[in-house]
């Protein structure tokens, strides 16, 4: 099948190097190696309500053990090898799938009251949309090189 766009392989895989790998796994590799440290650096919530805390480790402990497979993924659909458009099945269902759990919990968290940068407009618009461009672009160009029959 043709590409969704010219160069979509390219152009999507290096958005899983930086949405993906970068911000999701560093960054919540850092999280979870030194929680205070991500503070500090504005990779993690300072004054989020104490019982979100679990929550966010959690979620920072998943992306670790998840978020390698983007920067494979990425660097697959870079090369433009086969097996990249098979990895990039994980990241686009996991990220779109993250864009859409984040915005329902925000969603949620503004409804309790809870004013934290996650929260707050541009932000919480900007996250949703890149994790979700990111996620469905990856999924359209995975689907691109499905063999039919």
């Amino acid at each position: 099948m043709d590409q969704i766009f010219p160069g979509a392989n390219v152009v999507v895989g290096v958005m899983l190097l930086i949405v993906g790998f970068g911000f999701h796994f560093v960054g919540q590799l850092i999280s979870v190696v030194d929680w205070d440290r991500a503070t500090r650096w504005g990779l993690q919530e300072e004054g989020a309500p104490p019982d979100s805390r679990a929550y966010e480790h959690g979620i920072a402990v998943a992306d670790v053990l998840v978020a390698w497979t983007y920067g494979i993924a990425g660097v697959g659909l870079v090369a433009d090898a086969s097996w990249g458009y098979l990895w990039a099945w994980i990241p686009g269902a996991v990220l779109t799938y993250h864009a859409l759990g984040f915005w329902f919990w925000t969603a949620e968290q503004r409804k309790r009251g809870v004013q934290i940068s996650t929260t707050k407009q541009p932000f919480r618009i900007a996250w949703t949309v890149a994790n979700l461009t990111t996620g469905v672009l990856t999924l359209l160009v995975a689907n691109s090189q499905m063999s039919v029959g």
